[in-house]
C-alpha cells in the first residue's frame, strides 16, 4: 500500500468540477484532479428512480488527507449528498507517489 490515494466525485457540470478541483489544488488538499468526459448517471433519489448527465473527477491526495479532501468537496458541492469517496492505491511509480505526497499539505 502507498501513502496515496485517488478520491472520486461527480458534479452537476463540467465548470463546477474545474472550479471545485482548482480550489482543492489551491488549498493544498489535492496535488492534482483529472476531469473526465460526461458519463450518464442512473441513481434512486427521494423514492424515485432519476437520470442525469455529471461530470467524474479523479483528485490525488495523500491518503492521510483524503478524509479532509472529501470534506472540502462536500462543503463546497452543490448537491444535498455529493458523491465523494476515496479510494487507497495499492502501487504507484515512486517519483510520481513522492511528488503528490509533497503536492498536498
Amino acid at each position: 500500500m502507498t501513502g496515496i490515494a485517488t478520491v472520486y466525485a461527480v458534479f452537476a457540470d463540467e465548470a463546477e468540477a474545474a472550479r471545485i478541483g482548482r480550489a482543492m489544488v489551491e488549498a493544498g488538499l489535492a496535488a492534482c484532479v483529472n476531469i473526465l468526459a460526461p458519463c450518464r448517471s442512473i441513481y434512486r433519489w427521494q423514492g424515485a428512480i432519476e437520470e442525469a448527465t455529471e461530470i467524474p473527477a479523479l483528485f490525488k491526495t495523500r491518503a492521510d488527507r483524503a478524509e479532509a479532501l472529501i470534506a472540502a468537496i462536500a462543503a463546497a458541492h452543490s448537491y444535498d449528498v455529493p458523491a465523494a469517496i476515496a479510494w487507497p492505491i495499492a502501487a504507484a511509480h515512486g517519483p510520481y507517489e513522492s511528488w503528490v505526497s509533497q503536492e498536498v499539505s
